[in-house]
């Protein structure tokens, strides 16, 4: 009964919170060219599967178990130089803090590189912990809250000029089942979307990428900026804008090693829901810190990450982030600036993809934390 229930929740919330029209014209956009483009072609690389179980570890989760499929195709002709290697990963994890989390994710790159796109679709049930907001909120403050989620994510985006694009964005996040302590933090910071929300975002995004590979680039760029706005009257329940700037570099240093630069800026405008605010720290930015540790309305973050191959699938890396969050753009600045530094070890899963899997120990100024992760971190 309980299961019946959530699933009618979620089809309330996505069919009727949502504009139909919306909704399909969105989903017609995500399938069609897939199966335009993505059928068998004797002029394609032959498609890679890998059918893994998967151990994981993070600070938010501890060990984790479950299976990932992650298949790795080529939509390039012989003549085609330009188009980088399309992955979807399919993902089931839970975790001994009885966090559960169902995913599918992944980019596609079509022929020529015209059209990109990036999707993911997942539900989680996630024991959790907060803070509250602030660049300075102390630790005593610690809470534990539980929610259920379910979140989609569709960024298509077309080629305008060399290596340049723009796109559109859907993204929609439903929040139900949140369980925390009343009168605790929630309650004293009146923290938006404390009850449970659903909201719907439309928006747009320019995006140039020179990067030579979507998993472990040694050269090239990526600079994309985008903003995505919830209103009413697509069916989200708060309205606010999310803006986002996101700069990568890679340069090859000596032979095979390479230096990854990240400047990451994530900004908020109006009523912004819990699950929408800035989030510091994880297993892709500043690492060493509870993801989530510090929120709140906007967040900037930078990090360097050098990267050496050893021998056979082995390479090590080492790694410094700087960051911090602040309710308005103007208190964004190195007051209780955070920071983190740390080192790993990879193994590639893939050579010829560089897909790896890799293991990070991250140091905070109070915290530190082990991860184990498939992909890079940015």
């Amino acid at each position: 009964m309980k299961i019946i229930k959530t699933y009618n929740y979620i089809r309330t919330c996505v069919f009727n919170g949502i504009k139909l029209n919306i909704v399909f014209l969105l989903l017609a956009f995500y399938f069609i060219p897939f199966f335009t483009y993505a059928q068998p072609d004797s002029t394609a690389k032959k498609h890679h599967f890998l059918v893994l179980p998967i151990i994981a570890r993070s600070i938010e989760t501890n060990w984790s178990f479950g299976a990932a499929l992650s298949s790795t195709f080529n939509l390039r002709s012989p003549t085609d130089t330009l188009t980088r290697t399309s992955n979807l990963q399919a993902l089931g994890l839970y975790s001994l803090k009885k966090q559960l989390v169902l995913a599918l994710n992944g980019s596609i790159y079509f022929p020529g590189e015209k059209y990109i796109l990036n999707q993911q679709i997942s539900y989680s049930y996630f024991p959790d912990k907060f803070w509250g907001l602030g660049k300075n909120s102390p630790h005593s403050n610690e809470e534990p809250y539980d929610y259920k989620q379910f979140y989609v994510y569709l960024h298509p985006k077309r080629l305008v000029g060399k290596r340049l694009f723009v796109g559109i964005l859907y993204e929609m996040q439903s929040l139900w089942d949140v369980q925390y302590i009343p009168g605790g933090i929630f309650d004293k910071q009146q923290i938006v979307g404390r009850n449970g929300y659903i909201v719907s975002g439309l928006g747009a995004s320019l995006t140039y990428d020179s990067r030579n590979n979507a998993f472990a680039p040694d050269r090239g760029s990526m600079l994309q900026i985008y903003f995505n706005h919830f209103d009413p009257v697509i069916g989200s329940r708060y309205r606010y804008t999310n803006y986002v700037i996101d700069l990568r570099h890679f340069l090859k240093i000596y032979k095979e090693q390479v230096l990854a630069l990240q400047a990451y800026g994530f900004f908020n405008s109006g009523e912004v829901p819990l699950r929408s605010l800035a989030s510091l720290g994880g297993a892709n930015s500043l690492r060493g810190y509870y993801d989530g540790r510090y929120r709140d309305k906007n967040q900037y973050a930078i990090q360097a990450e050098y990267r050496i191959p050893l021998f056979w699938r082995l390479g090590c890396v080492a790694f410094a982030d700087i960051g911090n969050v602040a309710s308005t753009f103007g208190d964004l600045n190195f007051d209780y600036l955070k920071y983190s530094y740390g080192a790993g070890v990879r193994f590639a899963l893939s050579k010829a993809e560089r897909l790896n899997l890799r293991l990070d120990y991250g140091f905070g100024k109070s915290s530190s934390g082990f991860y184990f992760q498939l992909g890079e971190a940015f």
